[in-house]
């Protein structure tokens, strides 16, 4: 029984998705789809040379394109803060006297323990604070 050409190319582009899967390489799923559009080239009736050189262009070009836009993805910071970072310069409302030593504050409508940037300061309950930084459970405020 004799393969088609195409076959081959999809069988090879399966052998490079699993790689892909296993270690997250990127790489290797341009590759893949380098194989993929050599079978296409070898189902639509191309040479081995074409198939060859199809495949080595289709995974050059993606990796040249899709890589560095990756890398540039990868470096950015995200947009948005999240988990405590997003209550950072949030404003939280003084339940129980702040000063250097503790107190109680609500801020984003739970309650926290919090403590006063400088420890000469104080706020009555009821008055607004910014948070500055979260310090474990305590939120510094001024």
């Amino acid at each position: 029984m004799d393969i088609d050409a195409w076959v081959w190319w999809l069988i090879g582009a399966v052998g490079l998705g699993i790689p892909l899967v296993l270690t997250a390489m990127p790489e290797f799923g341009m590759l893949s789809a380098g194989a993929v559009a050599a079978a296409v080239v070898a189902a639509l009736g191309g040479g081995t040379v074409a198939q060859v050189l199809v495949f080595a262009a289709v995974s050059v070009a993606l990796i040249a394109v899709v890589r560095p836009i990756a890398t540039r993805h990868r470096s950015q910071r995200p947009q948005f803060a999240s988990g405590v970072d997003a209550l950072k310069g949030r404003q939280a409302v003084v339940l129980e006297r702040v000063d250097g030593s503790g107190g109680r504050i609500k801020l984003a409508g739970e309650i926290w323990s919090a403590r006063a940037l400088d420890a000469d300061m104080s706020y009555e309950a009821g008055q607004q604070v910014d948070v500055v930084e979260i310090d474990g459970a305590t939120a510094v405020v001024m």
